[in-house]
């Protein structure tokens, strides 16, 4: 009976971390704040919203800045859109802007500043870091490294993508093919964010995140192959389904990068630094799997054989969740 409990619970926490997840990918906002030649600066500020309900978040200048052209409010599918003009004298630098009510959402804000000088600076406030500092005298490679902290952050936040990397951990027999089929995943979303990055090609993000589930969910029954001993094509060249749908989850990076909106004259840097903070988080999962698991060899833990299958489990429960309900939202 406990046994039949802890499992419904860790059924119930896999379930919920699938809505968690979702949560976070369509509640991301953005402020983006384009420096004038005057030093005002103009603001946009996007924030999801439940029909004509916005979530609730405000956006807090310091307290000597003006609004010097009213607020421009209007709704879109699923967001709420802001602009208006401020200005404060002797300029913004070493000034702080804060967005209230961000301890009571799950949402986190993208920030994006533009001097008037060509240097961007981007940044992610947080319930725990709410409150973004103008620099005295911004360096031009700032804007350039918070990109590789925009990847990494995707990846870390990305449930869907660690958990298709995490699939792939558990049906690869040998660390040769390991780093096949890991090196044909990066091969592949690299290829397909470079396309997206420099505009030739995109995928719309409904059916994209649908697709993403799918091929979560196409791994569940390759692992229950895997642990009865039987074969199929994905089992004998994981590298080759790996790529192929890591074609996939390019354009999901992308997404994340592209809706920046990026200078031209940054596209190819911004597009490398935030593929290495991709793979820098990539390479940090699959390393903190490894070392998991060698410590419990050395510690000799010893789990019952229906634990050590709820990492398999999860992945094919999961990626059924999301594809059914992303495909139902395309519905």
């Amino acid at each position: 009976m406990k046994v039949a409990r802890l499992a419904l619970l860790l059924i119930l926490t896999i379930l919920g971390l699938g809505r968690d997840a979702q949560a976070h990918e369509s509640n991301m906002s953005y402020l983006r704040l384009q420096e004038l030649e005057d030093g005002s600066f103009d603001i946009v500020f996007k924030e999801p919203a439940s029909g004509r309900t916005p979530l609730g978040l405000d956006v807090n200048l310091p307290a000597d800045a003006s609004i010097t052209r009213d607020k421009d409010s209007r709704f879109i599918t699923g967001a709420h859109i802001q602009s208006w003009r401020a200005a404060r004298e002797g300029g913004f630098a070493g000034a702080s802007v804060n967005i209230g009510g961000l301890d009571a959402t799950l949402t986190e804000v993208l920030v994006q500043v533009r001097w008037r000088g060509g240097n961007t600076q981007t940044t992610v406030l947080t319930a725990a870091t709410p409150e973004f500092t103008f620099p005295v005298a911004p360096a031009w490679y700032a804007g350039l490294l918070s990109y590789f902290d925009l990847g990494l952050r995707h990846i870390l936040l990305g449930i869907d993508h660690l958990l298709f990397v995490m699939g792939l951990l558990l049906i690869v027999p040998s660390r040769m093919m390991l780093f096949k089929t890991i090196t044909a995943f990066t091969i592949a979303h690299s290829i397909t964010l470079a396309i997206a990055t420099f505009g030739l090609a995109r995928a719309p993000v409904a059916p994209l995140n649908a697709a993403i589930a799918l091929s979560i969910l196409f791994l569940g029954p390759e692992i229950v192959r895997h642990w009865r001993g039987e074969t199929s094509f994905t089992l004998r060249h994981p590298w080759v389904v790996a790529f192929l749908f890591g074609l996939l989850h390019g354009f999901g990076f992308a997404s994340g990068l592209m809706d920046l909106g990026l200078p031209q004259g940054e596209l190819a840097a911004a597009l490398l630094l935030f593929n290495v903070g991709v793979e820098a988080g990539q390479i940090g999962f699959v390393i903190l799997v490894f070392a998991l698991l060698h410590s419990f060899a050395i510690l000799e833990v010893r789990f019952p054989r229906w634990m050590s299958r709820v990492p398999g489990y999860a992945v094919g429960s999961l990626g059924a969740f999301w594809t059914i309900q992303r495909v139902a939202m395309l519905i």
